[in-house]
């Protein structure tokens, strides 16, 4: 205790009295927390459940682009359920989708199962990849945002990797996109060889949260310029789960947490006390700005998990998620965690549908008519271009109300979730 009151004191000593008044009222506030429960929402977990089968299909196909044969074995895949995050086999899987994935025999072994693409599947993938090419420069903002927050400004390929789907990478995107801005990325090299993708240029105009852009409206231009800076409270909207939002003691616990100042993810957070409730408030500040960057608003709790220390988060980040249901929701579906940003959903439907969300509506169509009419393959498909090209809608909605069940659950932060698959190329 002796050391952290020096060490504050050693802090206000080098700041201005505007900032001593700042950092006295701010980092010890001590606002009482409410233990609340985990309660499940089911239009989430309905959400989570789809995307899990939809990721999966989505990186198959990718593989099968990859594989110089443009096909793979039923040999190939049968490791990878693990790796796709699925609950059955991947040969089940595959074939559960045929307007996807059109099976047939090896030339050379014919008890041997082997997929390729399907003309629809093909037909969605170059829809996909004119996306890439029109919104590139929005995916090239997103990046360097992810860069500008890590204290280091660099990201190991194999944390970035899993992370593609979410963030909407192409899946070439080491080829296709990174040299072609070499005024915002650079690959480098570390000590153990790994390859690791670092920001070239800080970009001032990207330093700009999506919180704090939602707010720009409603600010006067010299607030927003002191909110920038952290001088201001910034709110989180929030979403309680039934039986919360009406409770005293949770109210007065979030208007609290909402008064203190908000801390950009974009600003330097070593002179804040690790254990202070500011602190508290600049880590959800991350996490939101982080899942806000992605395509769908979620991710899994262990690719944040590899980022934990460049992103100064602590060590049992997993806790946030649960002490604020209003923000965030953690799922346990299909045998992993993960986090999804609340108000990034209303009625069972993202709130702001990026084209690739869009896009990937349209795989998850043609995946549901081949469970719907299974062995007629892509021959059931009459019209193809009407599907792909027309307005049908992909992800089921889910009920408007979304159902929330109370319940007891057990997060602990050590917990092995399915890694993701990265890579990988078909055998002849």
């Amino acid at each position: 205790m002796n050391l952290r009151i020096t060490t504050l004191i050693g802090l206000l000593k080098l700041q201005s009295p505007c900032e001593t008044q700042f950092h006295q009222h701010l980092q010890w506030r001590g606002i009482v927390k409410v233990r609340l429960k985990w309660v499940k929402n089911r239009g989430l977990d309905h959400i989570i459940d789809l995307e899990t089968d939809l990721k999966a299909a989505c990186l198959l196909k990718d593989a099968i682009k990859r594989s110089s044969t443009g096909f793979i074995t039923a040999k190939s895949i049968a490791d990878w359920q693990k790796l796709l995050g699925l609950t059955v086999p991947v040969l089940r899987f595959m074939r559960r989708y045929p307007t996807l994935f059109d099976e047939f025999p090896h030339a050379r072994y014919a008890s041997l199962p082997c997929f390729r693409l399907t003309d629809t599947a093909r037909l969605l993938d170059s829809q996909e990849q004119t996306i890439h090419q029109t919104h590139e420069a929005n995916t090239v903002e997103r990046l360097s945002r992810i860069l500008m927050m890590l204290k280091s400004k660099t990201i190991p390929f194999q944390s970035l990797h899993p992370l593609k789907w979410d963030l909407g990478l192409p899946d070439d995107f080491h080829r296709t996109l990174l040299p072609k801005y070499p005024d915002h990325f650079q690959v480098v090299k570390a000590a153990n060889g790994t390859s690791s993708l670092s920001l070239a240029q800080w970009r001032e105009e990207f330093a700009v949260s999506e919180l704090q852009k939602a707010n720009e409206s409603v600010e006067l231009k010299d607030g927003y310029r002191q909110f920038k800076r952290g001088g201001t409270s910034l709110a989180f909207p929030m979403s309680f789960p039934r039986g919360y939002g009406g409770q005293k003691k949770v109210r007065a616990w979030m208007d609290d947490f909402q008064k203190l100042p908000y801390i950009s993810p974009y600003e330097d957070s070593t002179h804040i006390d690790p254990n202070s409730d500011l602190m508290e408030k600049r880590v959800v500040g991350v996490l939101h700005e982080l899942l806000s960057l992605t395509i769908h608003k979620k991710t899994k709790r262990n690719y944040l998990r590899c980022l934990r220390e460049e992103l100064n988060l602590p060590h049992k980040f997993t806790r946030i998620f649960t002490r604020y249901p209003g923000i965030f929701y953690l799922s346990l579906k299909c045998k992993t965690t993960t986090v999804a940003l609340k108000e990034g959903y209303r009625r069972g439907k993202l709130v702001d549908e990026h084209p690739l969300a869009r896009i990937r509506e349209k795989y998850y169509y043609v995946m549901r008519t081949g469970v719907l009419y299974r062995g007629k393959g892509v021959n059931l498909l009459t019209d193809k271009d009407g599907i792909v090209n027309g307005g049908e809608d992909g992800l089921e909605e889910h009920d408007s109300e979304e159902e929330e069940e109370e319940e007891e659950m057990e997060i602990n932060d050590n917990d092995e979730d399915s890694a993701d698959f990265e890579s990988g190329s078909g055998e002849e």
